[in-house]
C-alpha cells in the first residue's frame, strides 16, 4: 500500500482521539462555529526514489497540484487570476482599491484577485544577487551542490499584516549529497483532511523538478507540520479515510526529455497504475 496512506491513517487516529477546541478565528460559509481537534509536531519522511506519495484513499488532482507549483514558484504570483484552479479565490480581494495605513507604506494598491503579500510575492523577492528566491536555490545548488543555504522562506514578519492568509507551508530547505537532492518542508499549520495529500504531492513534484534541473536524482522529502488539525465538519470524512483500505502506490512518469525547471508543463507528469477510492467533497473554513 501507499506509504502516505499509512501516515495519514496513523495521524488521523491520533487527531481523532483529541478533544474538540473552539476556534474563534474563522467560521463556516453558513456562519456556523468552527471547532478543531489538533496535535503538535507531525513529522513524515518520504523517499521519492522508491515511491511517489500519491494517496489512494481518494484521488489526487495532479494537474491542479502542478498549477499551484507553477503559480508560486515559477510565475511567483500572488494573484489568483494567474492560476487556472480556483482553490485560492476565497482569500483574494474582490475588487481593486486603495488601502490607507498608519505605517509605511501609508497607501497601498490592493488589486482584484490578490491574496496580499503572501506566497509568490515572497518567492519573488531578490536575494544575494539573484532576481528571486527560486532562482537563488537553483543557482546555488548548481554552483555548490553541498551548500547549506538553499533555503526559501515565505514567513516574512514585516509583511504578515499585509497577507490575506499568512503562508501555511512557509519554509523550504533543499539539501544535496552530490548525487541526490532532498527537501525539508516546514508548515506552521495544516488542515489535514483538506490539504495533507495535496501539500505532500505538491512539494514532491517541486523536488523532482529541482533535482532534474541540477542534474541529480531525487531523494527524500521530510515534511514537518507544527499544528496539525481537522475541523468539526470534516469529522465524518476523517473517519471514512481511516476506514478505506489503501491500494498499491502508483508510479509517477515524468517526461524524460525535460530537465529545465521552467520548461515543465502539467502534461509532463502522469500517474500510472493509479487505483484509488472515490473523491470526497470537502468544505473549507473561511
Amino acid at each position: 500500500m501507499a506509504l502516505i496512506d499509512d501516515y495519514q491513517k496513523d495521524t488521523l487516529k491520533l487527531i481523532l482521539a483529541q478533544e474538540w477546541i473552539p476556534d474563534n478565528r474563522a467560521v463556516w460559509e453558513d456562519g456556523s462555529p468552527i471547532a478543531t481537534k489538533r496535535i503538535f509536531g507531525v513529522v513524515n519522511r518520504y523517499d521519492l526514489s522508491k515511491e511517489f506519495p500519491a494517496p489512494t484513499t481518494r484521488p489526487l488532482p495532479l494537474k491542479t497540484i502542478f498549477d499551484e507549483v507553477d503559480w508560486i514558484y515559477r510565475k511567483r504570483s500572488n494573484n489568483v487570476n494567474d492560476m487556472r484552479a480556483k482553490i485560492w479565490n476565497q482569500w483574494a480581494f474582490k475588487k481593486t482599491r486603495l488601502r490607507f495605513s498608519k505605517t509605511f507604506p501609508f497607501v497601498r494598491l490592493e488589486k482584484k484577485g490578490s491574496i496580499g503579500e503572501a506566497y509568490g510575492y515572497q518567492v519573488a523577492k531578490p536575494i544575494f544577487g539573484y532576481d528571486n528566491q527560486m532562482d537563488y536555490v537553483l543557482g546555488e545548488l548548481k554552483r555548490d551542490p553541498f551548500t547549506r543555504r538553499a533555503v526559501i522562506e515565505m514567513w516574512n514578519v514585516d509583511d504578515t499584516g499585509r497577507m490575506n492568509l499568512p503562508p501555511c507551508a512557509h519554509h523550504l530547505q533543499f539539501w544535496s549529497d552530490g548525487k541526490k537532492t532532498n527537501l525539508i518542508l516546514k508548515q506552521r499549520s495544516q488542515d489535514f483532511v483538506t490539504a495533507n495529500a495535496f501539500n505532500v504531492c505538491e512539494y514532491a513534484i517541486l523536488l523532482h523538478m529541482v533535482a532534474r534541473h541540477i542534474g541529480q536524482e531525487v531523494g527524500e522529502l521530510l515534511h514537518i507540520i507544527g499544528d496539525c488539525h481537522i475541523y468539526n465538519k470534516h469529522l465524518e470524512l476523517a473517519e471514512e479515510l481511516v476506514k478505506r483500505e489503501p491500494y498499491a502506490a502508483p508510479t509517477l512518469w515524468i517526461n524524460p526529455e525535460k530537465t529545465d525547471f521552467y520548461s515543465f508543463t502539467a502534461d509532463d507528469f502522469r500517474l500510472e497504475n493509479y487505483d484509488k477510492h472515490p473523491q470526497m467533497k470537502i468544505e473549507v473554513a473561511v
